[in-house]
């Protein structure tokens, strides 16, 4: 055995490792989709307060009714109890885990550098879920008030109170709990700083209802009025957003749904024609046609672990950046959502830099590469297979998905990027993120997945093998155990679009598209919430 080769193998162990410690912290974390859903909810409340004038657009006031419902209310109350339900669950569970791991430190009954780990993990997890679990109970109160389930809203308030009676240290929302108990009940017992409360621990509609209560009790008729009129704007705004969310999208998995249909039917018809050259039906297009594949396993073993790994996971965030931050003392942790963004930016052109140079000096004793190798050709039917990739991706994802989502229960961690565009409100940070999913990470991403991986494992598997290994890697690379399903149906559309079109513009585009169509949600959805 090669020293080569022991590197390798140390090498191997060690992303194994990190990445198994990354999938099973992610494990109880919560996943972006279930906060999409109440952000969405939230846009509903919004909209649902829109009056409309004579004069505005008919069309716009039948998509209110179309996209509000009969009862919005219910429907929201139905989520957030969901919500609220599904988070104390797995709060439960996270706080008996930590129990278990404390005992083993207790114990001393083998080496607790693990233990210690877990523990610190856990402890942050429940720190992190306890102040979600408040969030959601203080709004699920303000939902039951509003729909006249007082008693209700203020047994759900009391609960929360209830829970750190005992402690020194509380969390801020036991206050705003307080308080939102004192407006609500009969006779109303006002607090000094009730507005103030409301307006640091509430947003949105939310802040909206709790504010609007608070000044009719005070019977101060100008604020009120002033808040109805601003209300009124940002409901318009809602009606309109979610008709581009749910629009939008209903359509493109329209369009999808009838391509998926119609390119199956074509395969079952004229599935005896195939044509390996590419003059066949056009799911049979280079079907079976492998690449010429200069090196062994051994190569693209090492551009994974050492490029895309090693460097990624290891070189970069624990070496290269903190003694770059410690010359420059920088804190990321302090970093505003614009800093954040060219932070993450940044790590992320370092990290293409790393791979792409590992993958150069790994195949660079094989140069010039056999012909389709990295193929980029601006000529073509890439434009027709990347949109048509896109259309046929959605229906499939969006299935997957649902199935997952019932397994997950809301959990399972997600991108760390999203939240931080979920919540931003700086252009320019919002810009940057764009930059980073929309263009650097479908460049970098598909020279590595589908340029270098997935054409290397024909020499070893079918085509369709290939697709299949290299969208698991691709869904595993992404860190997050609860979206390996539908990042791998993402990635096995990704590599069919490759193999079939043999141009990497084609699932650059496709990859593009999708993370383009996933950041204007989040905007979306995080603008209209506050």
């Amino acid at each position: 055995m090669t020293l080569k080769r022991v590197i390798l193998g140390i090498l191997t162990a060690i992303a194994i490792a990190m990445v198994g410690l990354s999938l099973l912290a992610s494990w109880n974390q919560p996943q972006i989709q279930s906060r999409l859903e109440l952000y969405q909810t939230n846009l509903l409340l919004h909209a649902s307060e829109w009056q409309g004038e004579n004069n505005q657009s008919a069309n716009l006031s039948s998509a209110r009714n179309n996209i509000v419902g009969a009862d919005p209310f219910n429907t929201a109350l139905t989520q957030y109890r969901e919500a609220r339900d599904s988070t104390r669950k797995t709060l439960e569970t996270t706080q008996s885990q930590f129990k278990v791991i404390e005992s083993a430190i207790a114990s001393k009954s083998a080496d607790n550098t693990l233990n210690l780990a877990q523990n610190k993990a856990l402890s942050e997890s429940i720190d992190q879920q306890s102040v979600v679990l408040n969030e959601l109970e203080l709004r699920l109160g303000i939902l039951q008030a509003s729909s006249g389930k007082t008693e209700a809203a203020l047994q759900t308030w009391t609960n929360l109170v209830e829970r750190y009676k005992t402690q020194i240290d509380y969390d801020s929302s036991v206050v705003t709990a307080q308080v939102l108990t004192g407006i609500w009940s009969n006779p109303a017992q006002l607090l000094p700083d009730a507005e103030p409360r409301i307006q640091k621990s509430l947003d949105g509609w939310f802040r909206y209802r709790a504010l609007a209560q608070l000044y009719k009790l005070q019977e101060r008729s100008k604020e009120l009025a002033a808040l109805q009129a601003a209300e009124q704007v940002t409901a318009q705004q809602a009606v309109e957003k979610l008709a581009i969310i749910v629009g939008v999208p209903a359509i493109a998995l329209c369009i999808g749904t009838v391509l998926l249909v119609g390119l199956t039917v074509q395969w079952l018809l004229q599935r005896k024609q195939l044509d390996t050259a590419g003059s066949g039906p056009v799911l049979a297009r280079n079907a079976s046609l492998t690449w010429d594949v200069p090196w062994d396993g051994e190569i693209v073993w090492q551009v994974l672990v050492v490029g895309f790994f090693f460097v990624g996971q290891i070189l970069i965030p624990y070496l290269l950046l903190p003694v770059s931050l410690a010359v420059l003392k920088l804190n990321p942790a302090t970093f505003d959502p614009r800093g954040k963004a060219f932070y993450i930016f940044a790590t992320y052109l370092l990290l293409s830099a790393g791979g792409l140079s590992v993958l150069y000096f790994s195949v660079k004793s094989f140069l010039p590469l056999p012909e389709g190798w990295f193929r980029i050709n601006w000529r073509g039917s890439w434009f027709l297979w990347g949109f048509g990739g896109y259309f046929v991706a959605l229906p499939l994802v969006v299935l997957v998905s649902l199935i997952n989502q019932q397994f997950w229960q809301g959990q399972g961690g997600s991108n760390p990027i999203l939240p931080i565009v979920l919540e931003g409100r700086d252009n320019v940070a919002l810009a940057v993120f764009f930059g980073t999913a929309a263009i650097a990470a479908p460049v970098f991403e598909e020279i590595v997945f589908r340029g270098f991986l997935l054409p290397s494992l024909t020499r070893y598997l079918p085509v369709w093998g290939a697709i299949a290994a290299s969208a698991f890697l691709f869904a595993v690379a992404h860190l997050s155990v609860s979206e390996i399903l539908p990042l791998a149906t993402l990635g096995a559309v990704l590599g069919f679009v490759y193999t079939r079109s043999r141009n990497l513009l084609a699932p650059m585009l496709l990859h593009s598209l999708w993370n383009s169509g996933t950041l204007l949600s989040l905007f979306l959805l995080g603008g209209g919430a506050s």
